[in-house]
């Protein structure tokens, strides 16, 4: 497939509205599925949207910056990744649209991500999974979270956390260990050196693998984005081990939120006096995670090797892989039997006409649908995608 690559107006469009509202902005997402970014943002800039639009963007929509966090990200051997590029990961990320369009608050997808190192994004996410768990955490936690991280990237599946101390540090570092890809996912801007006692391992992390963030530059950390960004970490990975967690904690937020979006959500068992590890016992107890206690364990829960660990073979990707989210919308609507009109594929994808009909072609000469008498269909090589619900099953 040919690789995909946003136009340089699209891409300076979602920088200004990645500036504008503090993630997760629902109602600005929307705005941009149904305008598209070039014409939402100009709307955005007028203030001529909906009151929910104004209310999330009303307080920075004069402040553009698009063009200068573009260039700070260029010196800074960053980039921006937007859904219209090839390297922007969909399939992870569709189970937003699935449950925002239920009505639930608080999960609607990036607007767009900046990233980085030398990984792509749409590869780091193929097979991942998150380790994460509390900062205080104990010697037996970090150990517990260095050895599955370790025996993950020995795998070839990348290890995503959140850069935090304690297990997040852990499990970052088990993964460079085996020299496998890791991910850090931040609550802050790139830039923002946070935490301080981390920039060497940040660093390390970006010279293999990836540090992503949905905050400009300049952005500070604090409490809510780290709560925010943890949504990230669990929607960008096929499952969540929590290591170690209070009952209140960010780790349980993001297995909590591992669940909501369809994700497989693990807990590693600890001592059973340990504060740190009540949390985990709490999911355990309440069925909201496996329990898990070894490596073997979580693969075989994640369902990509049998218990023997005999080996991995790698998955081959998909002919949808580095479609957009809404190239990935209109696609699952196509059959393969069945031609299907513009208006009914709108109908059953909720992407615009307007779009469907610009998006059509598009996959038509990626050979992934084509167009005969009774309408637009998949083509025999284009197998329809199943939703997330068990998409993160072995494949």
């Amino acid at each position: 497939m040919t690789e995909r690559r946003a136009d340089p107006e699209i891409r300076l469009a979602r920088s200004y509205l990645l500036r504008v509202a503090e993630p997760p902005a629902m109602a600005l997402t929307a705005f941009i599925r149904v305008y598209g970014p070039v014409r939402a943002a100009r709307l955005v800039r007028e203030g001529e949207c909906p009151e929910a639009v104004l209310a999330e963007t009303s307080a920075r929509r004069t402040l553009d910056r698009a063009k200068s966090d573009l260039a700070e990200a260029e010196r800074n051997g960053a980039r921006l990744v937007v859904p219209e590029d090839g390297e922007w990961p969909a399939w992870p990320l569709l189970p937003f649209d699935q449950v925002t369009q239920r009505g639930l608050r608080g999960f609607a997808p990036p607007i767009a991500l900046w990233v980085r190192g030398d990984a792509r994004l749409d590869e780091a996410v193929m097979s991942a999974v998150a380790v994460v768990g509390a900062r205080a955490a104990t010697g037996y936690g970090e150990h517990t979270a260095t050895e599955i991280a370790y025996g993950l990237a020995q795998r070839q599946m990348p290890v995503f956390s959140g850069a935090a101390y304690g297990i997040d540090g852990a499990a970052h570092r088990g993964a460079l260990a085996a020299g496998g890809v890791t991910a850090a996912v931040l609550g802050c801007g790139l830039d923002a050196g946070y935490p301080a006692g981390h920039a060497g391992l940040l660093k390390k992390i970006a010279e293999t693998g990836l540090v992503i963030s949905e905050y400009p530059f300049g952005t500070p950390p604090a409490r809510h984005r780290f709560l925010v960004r943890n949504r990230l970490i669990a929607g960008l990975t096929e499952g969540t081990v929590v290591v170690e967690a209070g009952v209140r904690s960010g780790a349980r937020n993001t297995a909590t939120t591992a669940g909501v979006l369809g994700k497989v959500v693990m807990a590693v068992p600890g001592p059973i006096g340990s504060s740190m590890s009540a949390g985990c016992h709490q999911m355990i107890r309440e069925s909201a995670a496996t329990l898990v206690g070894s490596l073997a364990d979580v693969i075989e829960t994640v369902g990509k090797l049998d218990s023997s660990l005999a080996g991995r073979t790698p998955r081959p990707r998909r002919s949808t892989d580095g479609l957009g989210e809404e190239a990935m919308r209109v696609h699952g609507a196509l059959e393969l039997r069945a031609g299907r009109s513009a208006e009914q594929i709108t109908t059953e994808s909720g992407v615009p006409i307007h779009r469907v009909r610009a998006v059509l072609p598009e996959l038509e000469l990626d050979g992934l649908a084509t167009r005969a008498e009774d309408g637009w269909r998949l083509t025999s090589r284009s197998r329809p995608v199943t939703p997330a619900g068990g998409g993160h099953q072995g494949q």
